[in-house]
């Protein structure tokens, strides 16, 4: 039985990732497992993360009409996906969370600093053959490794040219399979159990409550400066949770 005082922070945490998810159309993992990463250890933080993620980023995939058309060209990306997130997921589930929050730590100091940065990066059609499955090897190597799903599957994916429908359905797909992936692997490990479900609902239902006040703010915010905040403050946390680490 969790205490109170967990279910409250909890339910805090997935209001705030929720919230930003609503008003920019993304973060809401990557803000979870960031800010649980400060009160317990990663594994533990993606095995709650699991539930809340798959329920929105299958709600995101499957909302448009592109989902069998983005399958057949993403399918080696999101193959690899699976492949590199079951042989990285030692390192999260392992005996030494200080190595796997310096990683959580580091990859969202390299999501936030590409974000501000505003790189644009193309990609040839013709390199889309053997730069997919590479793609979603790194990205699953770096989901196992720290529970972070968008790295570098969101750089790809802005890059090969979709329209902004497409996009948002490609990140669903991505994340969708990155979730279902990192939840087969703690499942395996045990540190992830059907039974144990309580704490992950409670998740989900902050975040969809989250969800739902960001998208009426985002009528009356700037989605951009909004955006900045939240780079800026990933920024901040994960070098705040690298250094905890390693020093």
């Amino acid at each position: 039985m969790e205490s109170i005082a967990t279910i409250i922070e909890v339910s805090g945490v997935f209001l705030l990732a929720g919230f930003v998810k609503g008003v920019i159309g993304l973060g809401l993992p990557t803000v979870a497992i960031g800010l649980l990463g400060l009160m317990m250890a990663p594994a533990q933080a993606a095995a709650i993360l699991v539930i809340p993620s798959l329920v929105t980023n299958v709600w995101q995939s499957v909302a448009g009409p592109h989902v069998f058309v983005l399958l057949w060209r993403l399918w080696s990306m999101l193959a690899g996906i699976c492949v590199g997130t079951w042989a990285s997921a030692g390192i999260i589930t392992g005996s030494n969370s200080a190595v796997a929050s310096g990683a959580l730590g580091v990859a969202l100091v390299i999501y936030a600093a590409l974000g501000l940065s505003k790189v644009h990066v193309s990609v040839p059609a013709r390199a889309e053959i053997w730069l997919a499955p590479l793609v979603g090897l790194a990205t699953g190597a770096v989901t196992g490794a720290t529970g972070i799903f968008t790295l570098p599957a969101i750089v790809y994916l802005q890059a090969i040219r979709l329209n902004k429908e497409e996009l948002v359905q490609a990140l669903g797909l991505s994340f969708t399979v990155s979730t279902a992936a990192l939840g087969a692997a703690l499942t395996g490990s045990g540190a992830f159990r059907v039974t144990e479900i309580g704490l992950p609902i409670v998740a989900l239902v902050a975040a969809l409550l989250g969800m739902g006040f960001g998208q009426i703010l985002r009528a009356r915010v700037r989605p951009e400066s909004f955006r900045l905040l939240f780079f800026i403050g990933l920024l901040l946390l994960g070098a705040h949770l690298a250094l905890r680490a390693f020093l």
